[in-house]
């Protein structure tokens, strides 16, 4: 198992998440004696926990994604440039409807809200086209087709 999971940084402390996704179902717990500190003082701070975190988050991100960037930027990237549509359409609609009603409307780029569609729309495409790129970037990959099936059925 060792050989066949990658560990860096401070990933140690997720090596039975990543056993587990590696395909080693299993996973056991062996018990060790634990002393009082005798020197020092600890380490163990908010920081830890912080980028205990930001681990967890990297580590489920990229075993759910890291094959499929596309369904996670593309999802998020759809999302917004159809929020900033929506936006505009009832920027537009407001304005046309204050046109036929006869009554002065004030510019569409008085309004907050198309610059939040503006910003929405270009963060989507943004967001899509990553998504695209980190597609390309992982379908050129030399890990892409490495399944490790005659590893794990012991062949």
């Amino acid at each position: 198992m060792v050989k066949a999971i990658e560990v860096y940084g401070e990933m140690h402390r997720y090596i039975p998440f990543i056993a587990k996704k590696e395909g080693f179902h299993k996973i056991g717990e062996k018990e060790v004696l634990h002393h009082a500190r005798k020197y020092g003082v600890t380490k163990f701070g908010l920081d830890r926990f912080i980028n205990g975190f930001l681990d967890l988050l990297t580590i489920t991100f990229v075993f759910r994604f890291g094959k499929k960037p596309m369904h996670f930027f593309g999802a998020m990237g759809t999302l917004m440039f159809f929020l900033g549509f929506l936006a505009t359409l009832w920027l537009l609609g407001s304005k046309l409807y204050s046109i036929f009603q006869h009554v002065r409307a004030p510019l569409v780029t008085d309004q907050p809200l198309f610059y939040i569609a503006l910003t929405s729309m270009i963060i989507g495409a943004q967001l899509f086209l990553t998504g695209f790129v980190a597609e390309l970037v992982a379908r050129n990959s030399a890990e892409r087709n490495n399944y490790r099936v005659s590893e794990r059925l012991g062949l």
